[in-house]
C-alpha cells in the first residue's frame, strides 16, 4: 500500500469515529490538517499526530526523520490560511511556524510523551520544524 492510500485509509477512518484511530496511531491525538500545494496549487489533506497547546494545535515536520521536510511543510509556509479537523470538527487556523524557546519547551514534551519523535530527532541532521495552528 502506497502513503496516499495509507493516508486515505487514515483518514476514512479519522472521519468515520469522530478522530479516532487505530493500528499505529492507536490513542495519538490525530488531526486532518488541510493544505493548498505551494506550487500545484492542489487542494491536499494529511492525518498527522499533533499536540495540544493553550487554545492551538501543534504539528511536527519529523517526515519520521528523513533528510527533508514533508511537502505539508513547504505548502503551509506558502499558504498558512487553512482549516484542521479536530475530532468532528473542522475549525479554519493559521499556520506559524515555532522557534526559540516557544519550540523547544513543546519539542522536548513531546519527545518525552512520545519517544518515536527522540528517534526521528536523531535520525537526521536538520532541525525540525514545528507549526502551532492559531482559530482565526
Amino acid at each position: 500500500m502506497d502513503m496516499n492510500e495509507f493516508n486515505k485509509d487514515v483518514i476514512d477512518e479519522f472521519r468515520a469515529n469522530g478522530g479516532k484511530v487505530g493500528g499505529p496511531f492507536e490513542g495519538a491525538p490525530m488531526v486532518l490538517v488541510h493544505h493548498t500545494g505551494a506550487r500545484s496549487g492542489t487542494e491536499r489533506v494529511t492525518p498527522l499526530v499533533y499536540r495540544n497547546d493553550g487554545d492551538g494545535w501543534v504539528i511536527f515536520a519529523s517526515k519520521a526523520g528523513a533528510p527533508d521536510n514533508p511537502d505539508w511543510y513547504h505548502n503551509l509556509k506558502a499558504n498558512p490560511d487553512t482549516a484542521i479537523e479536530v475530532g468532528s470538527e473542522k475549525i479554519d487556523v493559521n499556520a506559524v511556524e515555532l522557534t526559540g524557546a516557544a519550540r523547544s519547551t513543546i519539542w522536548e514534551a513531546q519527545k518525552v510523551d512520545a519517544p518515536q519523535f527522540a528517534e526521528y530527532e536523531a535520525k537526521t541532521d536538520r532541525v525540525i520544524p514545528l507549526i502551532r495552528f492559531e482559530r482565526r
